[in-house]
């Protein structure tokens, strides 16, 4: 599961976790403390979250600096799901250690808060693993697709067989899947080792040509999925929504949202090492 619907709206699933451990730690932490103390541990509690994102995304750009210093704007693009979690839990968790062993009034608010966001984060983790059915295990989904230059139809698992595979769920009326297109098929022309495979969801085979012309991009591989079905099937209920399959055809990761190139190029290596 990697986004869900709220009305018009599509939200990634993750942080929407967090926010909820967040939130519930923040809480509890608040109504545990001595009174005096309820505001302090609050703020307290958020603030370990931001540095604890803070750590976790520095710790992410870090290991993959080649990828994100090539392009230095893209750092402060969180949007791109580039996050180091355990450093960024070993960050809050030690503010809050820190900060609760100075004043013994509220150590204990503070270590039963860290504990419920961790567990509500489990919790909220477990949940999204057997709603994927282990995604790390998963194979392609078996959705027909029909290309765009040809009309001819093909199973998904056939198109991407034997080849490690980038696979984009798109549309013209979405906004953002515009925005990281270019990126896209920059990549798609400058990695000759990764298939990259544009799938449509849901519009005619004219609208998309238009597009295409309109834009000027220069893509190959666009298929058509004129039911919308790929992208329940892989999880999500959004777009844009980019899967990452090896040469065997398991899953091996998925992204919802605006994919920069650096977040795609940290995609690709990882793909190339398996």
């Amino acid at each position: 599961m990697l986004s869900i619907s709220i009305g018009p709206l599509a939200l990634p699933v993750l942080p929407l976790i967090l926010m909820l451990a967040v939130w519930s730690s923040a809480t509890l932490a608040r109504r545990l403390a001595p009174t005096e103390f309820a505001t302090h541990v609050d703020n307290m509690v958020w603030s370990a979250a931001g540095l604890g994102l803070l750590a976790a995304r520095l710790t992410h750009v870090l290991r993959y600096a080649d990828a994100y210093f090539a392009s230095p704007w893209s750092l402060v693009d969180v949007r791109d799901g580039g996050w180091f979690a355990p450093a960024g839990w070993a960050a809050a968790g030690l503010w809050l250690a820190w900060r609760g062993w100075q004043q013994a009034q509220i150590r204990r608010a503070v270590g039963l808060a860290a504990l419920c966001a961790g567990l509500v984060w489990s919790a909220g983790l477990t949940m999204v693993w057997l709603a994927n059915d282990k995604p790390a295990q998963q194979q392609v989904p078996h959705v027909m697709l029909t290309e765009l230059s040809s009309e001819r139809t093909l199973g998904l698992p056939q198109l991407i067989a034997g080849k490690p595979t980038v696979v984009n769920l798109w549309a013209t009326w979405c906004g953002p899947c515009r925005v990281e297109m270019p990126t896209l098929a920059a990549a798609q022309q400058d990695t000759p080792d990764v298939k990259f495979v544009f799938v449509n969801q849901g519009e005619p085979a004219t609208a998309v040509t238009a597009y295409l012309q309109r834009s000027g991009l220069n893509l190959s591989n666009v298929w058509l999925d004129p039911t919308s079905s790929l992208g329940p099937a892989a999880g999500s209920q959004g777009l844009p929504t980019t899967l990452f399959f090896d040469a065997q055809g398991k899953r091996v990761d998925a992204h919802f949202g605006i994919l920069n190139a650096a977040a795609l190029q940290v995609q690709l290596d990882r793909l190339r090492k398996r």
